[in-house]
Formats: structure tokens, C-alpha cells, sequence
């Protein structure tokens, strides 16, 4: 089960290399002989694509995560590389290669200050998240922080992984699994995954978006100690519609096979992956059962306080459409740092002593598998933390890649039961981190800019390089290398000088302007409830005053979102409010000026395409309820209810993302006027659903308003050093664009801007990412 997505990449990657051979082979008609038309263009059509559900509070992302996803990227599975925990890419062995463009000196507050400057960046890159205050060293952040390399190439005072540095004195304390479990012995209720785990791990929940029509085990019964395990694993095919159960196996506490039974699947098979699966058409011939047959037996066999043990278990439940509320994933219980994950073969190998999917055998045994992971958490459970941490894993694993490479090498194969494993030489390979490992494969990273890489590792440049001779000497290396971080910067006076000092207040003061509505005027009697009501039907409302100043009153009302005083001012301009028919504006300050030409650039904003804002949501309904209400609409991909960061309770809004723009609007014609449980709804494009609703919500709530005073404030004539920044940031972008043009299809290209630190307090980063497809914009 392991294998899946490694075979899927498989697949894939052949056919395109037999499609542009020119020459004819007969390889070429035994892949395609067989193969409908639709199966072909399925195939054809496969390119790397990158996935991520970066809505509201999932968007900032840790250096860490960062780091799990240029590794991801670079190796791939071939190098024990898992994929990223908060974003996938599909097909990464058809990346052309990686491009990481920094811009030093430079935050998020830089980004959204000249938004209209950056008009490459905001059309390019669909996905953006949001990074935290930066370190000390950013750029080995990236690369594996406190790593340097000697003239030999390995690590200084480091035991290497391959990917994974250790050092050596660090202890138990330090060992991942001791993190996340401590030392004691526990029993097997605190290794089943909660509910938080269940969700970030992509497992099929009852209230998840893609899991309608999952059959339930109702498995309910409270869970004990001495509950009983039970291990699953299921081999796939590939069919027209994607993965599909061929073979499932469930296995007892005693390692009795209680199910092996071959499934038909019902679509069209495209693949078979035999190599993988072990599955040929002609065993399938005969078969008859199909997966609703096998779900069935699945629910009558399971007692109701069954625990599943898997490795990766959520891909199994997914394939058999089946939700199930206590599983132990031994991918998860061995933890490794990154969230990286260890494949079941060396687990079984290093901590049981037994070898599992032999190279000789055709295809994987589930039987074999299910048992060695359910072995894998028993050994686990009976020996406890501390006594799985003293195998020291991360040394086998470097170990046995070792002996690959030197076989001549003399390590001890691991004992049963888990005894203390003796290494004749401590395992020490050459490269340290992700980079040293593609320089081991011959492919030679490129670091242009601020930092270089030389055989001394990271090493500071001259500093006076300008942008232009970084981006023409990128133009000519980037085709050279797999894997490149490109830094440019601008002239750190400027940006010092104006980012925390003054733009800082600047940009609040206007999002402060955008965020105001002024409606009017009333009556002296007016009711202020009344207005209330219907203004707070656009959105949720964060203050609301009354002006006594003019003649006659009005209402100063802000929000919390964009989209709220957008689409008051769009839907009541000109409404009958408690009783008058009144006038809805924003302040007219220097701010607001190009007001509307911003709103607009953010409607066409790449990341805001297929996203729609909905508001009037009544604060009892859950996302639960929201999903069930929305389920009708076609192409409806995520939903994201926004709660305050301080209160935690939701608000009255909501954004629904769908797989396709005419889908979205669609949606936005039906949804307007709706009535959900007594409420009706409006809705619009949206604005800020992404990382930028976050941003808003802090820079918001960062300091005390003063009122009507941050309103009327009236901002300072641009000085000639700030105009001369904003020149600097055209270019810049500019040079981002030359750049992202050259790049061939199917590279991923992320563009960050760090963030900064100074006695003025610390701005947050943000991460602009996509892969660059034949259009020249971002495929996802």
C-alpha cells in the first residue's frame, strides 16, 4: 500500500518517456494496445500538479514544513522523501526541476504595501501561505539549518541520514518518538490517533467534504487497553477513475488471516501494478465480488471496539470507502523528524527481523503486510518508548543505505524481539542534508545571490551583485541544475528605513479605510438595531457608531472582512434602511483613492479564482450543518468557516472554493438570496479567502483603534526615497517575470519573502508557489 503513489509515478513516467522517443520500440503497444481511448488520454495527460488547502488558519506554514517540501520536491519517494503534510504533489518524479526565489529584506506587509506594483507575482502563483518571523539564518532554514559541509563533503561533528542530521550527542531526549510519547510504557489507547490527527493525516471522517457515501463500521464501543487490534492493507489497481481495491486482507491479534479476498473493481483497469500489487488480470477473471461485498464482511467481522493497525491506513480506508474511528498508523507511531515516515519493509526489517516484500515475489503479500504492521504496534506497546527510541532506527537506516552503496561494509542483521543492534562501523555518509544529497547524485544545486556554495559550504558573496547580473546569470545556470535558490534583494536602507517605521501604520491605516463603511443619512428617531440587522447581514460587523457631526445622522460601521463592506456597498447604496433611503460610501482619504481599482485587482487575483464569500450564516450552524446545506452545489471542493483568533468562535461568513470557475459562479447566482434555516444569504467574489483574511485580522486587532481619528488620518505625501522603492519593486517583479518565463513546463517555483526582525518588532513572511505549466501560470 506503501508503494501506491510511488507506482502511480511509475506509470506515468514511463509512458511519457516511450511517447517522445521517436524511434519506435515494442514497448510501446504492449503499454497501449490494450488501452481505451479515455484510459489513453488519462494517461497522456498526467504532469506534475501541486494540491493545497491553504484557507483561513491552515495557511502558515513552519519552516519545518517549508523544508518537508523543497526535500519532497528535490528526492521524491526514490530517497526516502515523504510527501509534505500540508500540500501534495502529484507526479513529482515529471518535475523538470525546482526553482526557490528569495527576496531578502522583504515581508508580507512589503507584498500587500505595493500589491499593484507586484503584478506578476499575483497572477502567476495560486498558492500562498503565510511564514512566521524569520531566523537567524534563513537560508539554511531551508536546507537544513546548522549544517555545514568540509572539503570531503560531510557533515561537521554530524551523523548523517542522507536526508536527516543527527548529532552525535544528542540523546534519548531528542529522539523524536521520546518527543512525542515520553519514555513510559502505555497502553494501546494512547497510540489510536485523535481526531486532529485523523483529520491532518487526510483520513475519511463522517463530517469530511469527500467521504459522502462512505460506509460507517459503527464501531462506536469505548476503546480500552485491552481492545482488540486488528491489521488491514489492501493492494490497488489503477482504473479509469483512479485507485481501486483489487485484494484486501485483515488479520487478528494472533496474526490469523480472517479476509484475503480479491475485489473487481468497476471501472475499466488501466494498470494492473503488479509489480506492486501482485494482482494479474487473469486472477481477476474468475472474481465476482465487489467492493460493497467487502465492505459488508469488513463491518460484520469487526467487534464494535476494534482498533485497525496499518501502515498508512488512511490510503486503505480511501480505497475502501469505509470510515473507521480507532486506527493506530505505524507510519505515524515509528515518528521520525519533518514528518518524514519510514517504509514498512525497513520497519519490519530493523525492529521484527523479518523480510517482508521480497524482491523475488511477485508483487506485495497484504496478508504479510497487514500482519507485520499490526506486529510492528504490538512490539511497540509491549516495549514501550524508550526501548523502540534505543534501536536507533535513523542509524540503521543510514546503515543499510551504506551497505547499497559499499556492500563490502559489515553490519549485523537486526535480531528478533528488537535486541540492541551493533554496527561493526558507525554509519557515516557524505551528505548532510537534501542539497549534499543531490550533489552525491551528480546534480549540482545553484545558489545565486547573497550566499554561494563552494566545496567550504554556505559562504557569504559579494553583497554588491546587483539584481540584473543575479537574474542574467540565472538565466543562463537554472537550465543546468535540478534544483536552484535564486536571491535578490533591495537596497536594505530603503526597505529598513519605510517597512516597520512607516509602512507599517501606513497599510493599517488603510485597511482600516477599506474595511469602513459610512451609511446615511437617518432620521433623528432612527432605529440603530434595525441597521445593524441588515448591515451585519453582509458580514461580520466589528464596531458600529454613530456620527452626530452632520446635520443629519449617520452610521460609521467596520468590518472584519474585505468582502462584508465591499458587498454593502454594492447591494445597499440606495436601500430603504430603517426607514431612509441612504447613501453607503467608504472615507475618501489619500488611502482610499485607488480603492476600487484594488478591489478589483484582488477579484482577479489567481488565488481568489473559484473562491466565493457567503454571509447572514446564522452562528448556531456548524460546518457540518454548512456542508449539508452547500452539498448541492456542483464542483464544491472546500469550505472554510473563519473563527476569531481570539474567541475561537466562528463568524457569520463563510468561503466555498470550487474545482472550477463557471462552477463558482453559478453558485454565486444561486446562493444569492437563499434561505438557510431562516436566514437569508448574500453572497460575491471573493477577496481575501487565503492567507490574507489571516493577515487582515491581525494587523486589524495589532493596536487600539482611535476611532473616527485612524480614519480621518490623512496620510503623508509619498517622499522621493519611497517613490524610488516603488521603481525598485516594479523592476524586481519585472525580474521575477523574465525569470518564471524561462523556466520549462513543470517546474515548481516558490518565491518567498522572508520576513523581518528589527527594534521596531518583527513582520511575518509569505510564500508565493506553483508549478509552472504550458501557459506559463501555475498548475494545480
Amino acid at each position: 500500500m506503501e508503494e501506491l503513489f510511488y507506482m502511480l509515478l511509475l506509470v506515468p513516467k514511463h509512458y511519457t518517456v516511450l511517447l517522445y522517443n521517436s524511434a519506435p520500440a515494442p514497448q510501446t503497444c504492449v503499454v497501449t494496445q490494450n488501452l481505451s481511448s479515455q484510459a489513453f488520454s488519462f494517461l497522456q495527460e498526467k504532469s506534475s500538479r501541486l494540491s493545497a488547502a491553504l484557507l483561513g488558519e491552515d495557511c502558515e506554514i513552519s519552516p519545518e514544513q517549508l523544508y518537508e517540501l523543497l526535500q519532497y520536491a528535490a528526492l521524491g519517494k526514490h530517497h526516502n522523501a515523504a510527501q509534505p503534510s500540508w500540500c501534495h504533489i502529484y507526479h513529482q518524479s515529471h518535475l523538470a526541476g525546482v526553482v526557490v526565489i528569495v527576496l531578502h529584506e522583504m515581508s508580507q506587509l512589503h507584498f500587500y504595501k505595493f500589491y499593484l506594483q507586484f503584478k506578476h507575482l499575483r497572477k502567476v502563483f495560486r498558492h500562498r501561505f503565510t511564514l512566521p518571523s524569520p531566523s537567524a539564518n534563513f537560508l539554511a532554514s531551508l536546507c537544513g539549518e546548522g549544517v555545514s559541509l568540509n572539503p570531503q563533503g560531510t557533515a561537521q561533528g554530524l551523523i548523517s541520514t542522507g536526508i536527516e542530521c543527527i548529532p552525535k550527542s544528542s540523546g534519548l531526549q531528542c529522539d523524536p518518538i521520546i518527543r512525542k510519547y515520553g519514555k513510559e510504557k502505555r497502553g494501546l489507547t494512547s497510540y489510536t490517533l485523535t481526531s486532529e490527527e485523523l483529520k491532518k493525516n487526510d483520513y475519511p471522517m463522517r463530517d469530511s467534504p469527500g467521504c459522502k457515501g462512505y460506509m460507517y463500521t459503527e464501531c462506536d464501543l469505548q476503546r480500552t487497553d485491552s481492545s482488540p487490534l486488528f491489521g488491514l492493507d489492501c493492494e490497488m489497481c489503477l482504473t479509469a477513475r483512479g485507485n481501486e481495491v483489487t485484494r484486501v486482507s485483515l488479520v487478528d491479534a494472533e496474526g490469523q488471516c480472517l479476509l484475503d479476498e480479491l475485489v473487481k473493481p468497476e471501472s475499466v483497469i488501466v494498470n494492473y501494478c503488479t509489480r506492486y500489487s501482485g494482482v494479474t488480470r487473469k486472477m481477476l477473471l474468475p472474481v465476482k465480488t465487489r467492493l460493497p461485498d467487502i465492505q459488508t464482511r469488513l463491518k460484520k467481522i469487526l467487534p464494535h471496539d476494534a482498533v485497525l493497525v496499518g501502515h498508512s491506513l488512511n490510503a486503505d480506508l480511501r480505497a475502501l470507502q469505509m470510515i473507521h474511528p480507532s486506527v493506530i498508523d505505524t507510519s505515524l507511531l515509528f515518528a521520525r523528524n519533518e514528518g518524514r515516515r519510514f517504509k514498512l519493509k525497513f520497519l519490519a526489517k530493523a525492529v521484527l527481523g523479518k523480510e517482508i516484500q521480497c524482491e523475488q515475489r511477485l508483487g506485495h503479500d497484504p496478508a504479510e503486510d497487514a500482519r507485520a504492521a499490526l506486529e510492528l504496534a504490538q512490539f511497540f506497546i509491549k516495549k514501550g518508548p524508550a526501548k523502540v527510541a534505543e534501536l536507533n532506527l535513523e542509524m540503521l537506516l543510514a546503515a543499510e543505505r551504506q551497505t547499497e552503496v559499499s556492500p563490502n561494509k559489515s553490519v549485523m542483521q537486526p535480531q528478533q524481539c528488537g535486541v540492541q543492534r551493533q554496527l561493526s562501523d558507525p554509519p557515516r555518509l557524505s551528505k548532510p542534508c537534501f542539497l549534499a544529497c543531490l550533489q552525491g547524485m551528480g546534480q549540482e544545486p545553484l545558489l545565486l545571490g547573497r550566499q554561494e556554495l563552494d566545496s567550504s559550504g554556505l559562504c557569504q558573496s559579494d553583497l554588491s551583485t546587483s539584481n540584473k547580473q543575479i537574474l542574467q546569470r540565472a538565466l543562463e545556470d537554472i537550465p543546468l541544475s535540478t534544483f536552484s535558490i535564486i536571491q535578490f534583494s533591495l537596497d536594505p536602507e530603503y526597505v529598513a528605513s519605510h517597512c516597520l517605521a512607516g509602512y507599517c501604520e501606513k497599510v493599517r491605516n488603510k485597511l482600516t479605510d477599506m474595511l469602513t463603511i459610512y451609511a446615511g443619512p437617518f432620521e433623528e428617531d432612527f432605529c440603530l438595531k434595525s441597521v445593524k440587522k441588515e448591515f451585519g447581514r453582509c458580514g461580520p460587523i466589528q464596531s458600529l457608531t454613530v456620527v452626530t457631526e452632520t446635520y443629519r445622522p449617520y452610521v460609521c460601521i467596520q468590518y472584519n472582512v474585505l468582502e462584508a463592506a465591499q458587498l454593502a456597498v454594492e447591494s445597499l447604496n440606495g436601500a430603504e434602511v430603517a426607514g431612509s433611503c441612504i447613501k453607503v460610501q467608504r472615507p475618501i482619504t489619500a488611502a482610499t483613492l485607488d480603492c476600487d481599482v484594488l478591489i478589483k485587482e484582488l477579484e482577479l487575483d489567481i488565488e481568489n479564482e473559484g473562491v466565493i464569500y457567503v454571509a447572514g450564516i446564522k452562528k448556531s450552524l456548524t460546518e457540518t450543518d454548512l456542508q449539508e446545506e452547500f452539498s448541492p452545489l456542483k464542483d464544491l471542493e472546500t469550505l472554510f468557516l473563519p473563527k476569531d483568533l481570539q474567541s475561537g468562535k466562528h463568524s457569520t461568513c463563510c468561503f466555498l472554493k470550487f474545482q472550477k470557475s463557471q462552477s463558482a459562479a453559478d453558485a454565486l447566482e444561486a446562493i444569492n438570496g437563499w434561505a438557510v434555516r431562516g436566514s437569508t444569504l448574500r453572497s460575491r467574489h471573493a477577496l481575501a479567502s487565503g492567507h490574507l483574511w489571516r493577515w487582515i485580522w491581525q494587523m486589524n486587532n495589532s493596536s487600539e483603534k482611535q476611532g473616527e481619528n485612524s480614519l480621518s488620518e490623512k496620510m503623508a505625501p509619498l517622499s522621493d526615497s519611497e517613490q524610488d522603492v516603488k521603481k525598485k519593486v516594479k523592476k524586481l517583479d519585472h525580474h521575477i517575470k523574465k525569470l518564471y518565463r524561462s523556466l520549462q513546463d513543470n517546474t515548481l517555483c516558490i518565491v518567498l519573502f522572508p520576513g523581518m526582525n528589527s527594534i521596531h518588532g518583527s513582520q511575518s513572511g509569505l510564500g508565493l508557489m506553483g508549478i509552472k505549466d504550458e501557459g506559463g501560470s501555475s498548475a494545480c
